[in-house]
């Protein structure tokens, strides 16, 4: 870095993004399609941070937010689903062009999906994520790949602000932390992390409630789907990959949803002895969607590159273009790869 220290160098960081926040106003916030629980927290704690500040925002995602993260909007603020509003004719694109943007938990350009076409042509974009593989496409970057999850890193940055830690506020970082570490469990679970989390508790955010509804209740479908995605269950020779597989048929045949795929690439990885675990799902079009979880020192942000994706060292995702079993020929031969 240049002489200049890590602590240094993301101190420079918050102060750009304050600066970015505070001297700006009528903001887009975006973050990457299909939202996660990181993304959700991270898209309403902005939304919470903004209105403390009294600046004035838009929600938008290509696609709905999932509605077990509603909780965090607390009925106060409205996310608009990109293609709800452009085809409707509710909201032409027209009437919604948008010169500051704040993104979220996007890794790339390209994860924020048809939303960029809300942007205006001297378009300034603030880029909040905590992925390695961010390839820093804001006009300000606040990047932390050492943070466990984006409200990591908008922790810091009320703190930098000095903002007001509301209860919605507080909940939405939780829920964030809880999601992406896997309830505390996965290896970015840091010292900080937990101290975040000791101050949260400490403001009186319900641990216990908040982990029950996001990692332990399950609904019919998921349940069904469940069931179905395991009779799937694959390994390659060594034992060392294991997959799960969903095509379209099950998903539907379930009554099951996008968001019910959430967790189910840990079954394969939680089997001893495997390395790598992988979820196909496959989608309309000839696309199918792939999930890479690391059990150990496997770099598998590296092979989701490959393909055009990203994420972590122990989770990542990409997509391929063809049919389900091609897409499992690809993604298993090039981690068997890596792994020999």
């Amino acid at each position: 870095m240049n002489g200049v220290t890590h602590a240094e160098g993301y101190s420079k960081q918050l102060e750009a993004a304050a600066r970015f926040i505070q001297t700006n106003d009528d903001f887009l916030v975006v973050s990457h399609i299909q939202p996660d629980g990181d993304a959700a927290g991270s898209t309403f704690a902005m939304a919470w941070m903004l209105s403390s500040l009294g600046k004035k925002f838009t929600l938008v995602n290509e696609g709905e937010m999932p509605g077990k993260y509603m909780y965090m909007a607390a009925s106060q603020h409205t996310i608009l689903n990109y293609e709800t509003v452009t085809s409707d004719g509710s909201m032409p694109v027209s009437a919604l062009s948008f010169q500051h943007v704040i993104s979220v938990d996007c890794a790339d350009y390209s994860r924020m999906g048809k939303v960029c076409e809300l942007f205006s042509e001297d378009v300034a974009l603030l880029n909040i994520d905590h992925h390695a593989t961010n390839d820093l496409f804001g006009s300000v970057n606040l990047v932390q790949s050492e943070a466990a999850a984006t409200v990591e890193i908008l922790y810091d940055l009320g703190n930098y602000l000095n903002l007001p830690f509301s209860d919605e506020l507080n909940i939405c970082i939780y829920s964030g932390l809880l999601t992406d570490t896997g309830g505390f469990r996965y290896a970015s679970t840091s010292p900080k992390v937990m101290q975040i989390a000791a101050d949260l508790l400490q403001r009186g955010v319900k641990g216990h409630e908040l982990a029950e509804h996001l990692l332990e209740k399950l609904t019919y479908p998921q349940i069904s789907l469940l069931k179905k995605s395991l009779n799937t269950l694959t390994f390659d020779k060594s034992t060392r990959i294991g997959w799960l597989a969903v095509s379209i048929e099950d998903l539907s045949s379930s009554g099951a949803s996008n968001d019910d795929l959430d967790g189910l690439v840990n079954y394969p990885r939680n089997v001893e002895g495997v390395e790598v675990g992988l979820l196909f799902k496959e989608r309309a079009g000839g696309i199918v969607k792939v999930s890479l979880r690391s059990g150990g020192n496997m770099d598998v942000a590296r092979i989701a590159q490959s393909f055009g994706g990203g994420g972590h060292m122990r989770a990542a995702g990409c997509t391929i273009h063809g049919s389900l079993q091609e897409a499992i020929d690809q993604v298993v031969r090039e981690v068997g790869k890596a792994l020999a």
